[in-house]
């Protein structure tokens, strides 16, 4: 039998905090927010690289372990009491961070702070992501590790669309793990202490049950990245990615906002014009019999963050190979149509769509 965690647990460093920690853009700011602070270990890494930072937390326990945090280490940061964005009206910041108490659950019954909500299902994530970018400056971003249900006939995409997409911001979404529900339960009540209890199997099956009838067939487990980059057409990519990735991922997240800021308004004949260059930590993998003259399968692979593998036909394979910023897209485009024989306005159109995927994913930089 574990040991009972009291409501008011405060938790240390964790690998849910270095994830967060490691996901976040580490730009230069002028003000950042640790939403739900905890034990401030977020406060104190943007303290590093922001010149005001403001921790908060509905936990009266977690607020003292937060300013007991900025005494050891003699590093202010103002830490506030109160529950969401309720003690920050009116205040927008360049950065938010949060890890908020995100474990689904019928949110009723004995409450640990740290996890539960007090509210059902996955609302507290949901008030999360479409309250904290009105709390944005421009250009802001807000990270947010969270779960989300899967919902029976509702891909998990457009559930975290709806949400995201009336708040204007741009998205990023990194689905990372998919938790089948019993699985879940167990994991939760085993964080609680509670194996082995008289009442564990009560509070299993209740648990369980409760998924039944809301609908929900499965748990998502990821991170959000949200910018409030100001535009007419946000950004939104969501992609289930249970892959390697290297860490930290914050510089290409930032990277990620700033490909998307080349691609606003870049019109067919403007991207035509552009001088591209493949990122420096691709590589190029060929299949192919022995003495063959081309290869029957090509592969570009990224080998840093998010670590993509397209598959690549001969066109994309030379516009790639050609890529070193001296010719434009549509030199290169054009010499490949020469070489091969095919018509230049069908290669142009062809491919066009996917050189603008390839700078998307991180392939090709945008020299303007």
């Amino acid at each position: 039998m574990g040991r009972k965690v009291d409501s008011e647990h405060v938790l240390g460093i964790s690998e849910a905090s270095s994830s967060l920690a490691q996901l976040t853009v580490r730009d230069k700011v002028t003000s950042a927010l640790d939403l739900g602070t905890g034990c401030g270990v977020q406060s104190l890494h943007l303290a590093s690289h922001s010149d005001a930072v403001v921790g908060t937390d509905v936990n009266p326990r977690a607020l003292a372990m937060a300013r007991l945090t900025s005494s050891l280490n003699e590093v202010e940061f103002d830490v506030r009491g109160g529950s969401l964005f309720d003690p920050l009206a009116g205040e927008k910041f360049d950065l938010i961070v949060t890890n908020p108490p995100f474990v689904v659950s019928p949110g009723t019954g004995e409450r640990l702070v740290y996890r539960d909500s007090g509210m059902p299902g996955d609302e507290v994530v949901r008030r999360v992501v479409t309250e904290a970018p009105g709390h944005l400056n421009p250009g802001g971003w807000c990270q947010i590790l969270a779960n989300w249900i899967h919902q029976e006939g509702e891909p998990w995409e457009d559930r975290l669309t709806n949400w995201i997409a009336a708040t204007g911001a741009d998205a990023w979404v990194l689905q990372r793990e998919v938790a089948d529900l019993p699985t879940y339960v167990e994991m939760w009540l085993a964080d609680a202490g509670l194996q082995g209890t008289p009442d564990y199997i009560d509070r299993y099956d209740a648990w369980l049950s409760w998924f039944d009838d809301q609908g929900i067939e499965a748990i998502g487990f990821g991170w959000l990245c949200l910018r409030n980059a100001g535009r007419d057409n946000p950004v939104l990519r969501l992609e289930e990615w249970p892959d390697e990735i290297e860490q930290p991922l914050g510089p290409h997240v930032a990277a990620w906002g700033r490909r998307a800021d080349s691609l606003e308004g870049l019109h067919d004949g403007a991207l035509l014009a552009q001088r591209l260059c493949t990122v420096a930590d691709m590589v190029q993998e060929t299949v192919g019999p022995v003495g063959a003259e081309d290869p029957s399968h090509i592969v570009i692979r990224l080998q840093r963050g998010v670590r993509r593998a397209r598959p690549v036909d001969t066109i994309e394979a030379g516009f790639l190979g050609a890529s070193d910023g001296e010719l434009t897209v549509g030199q290169i485009l054009d010499a490949l149509a020469s070489l091969l024989a095919v018509d230049a306005a069908a290669t142009r159109a062809t491919y066009l769509p996917r050189i603008r995927e390839m700078i998307a994913e991180g392939y090709l930089t945008v020299s303007r």
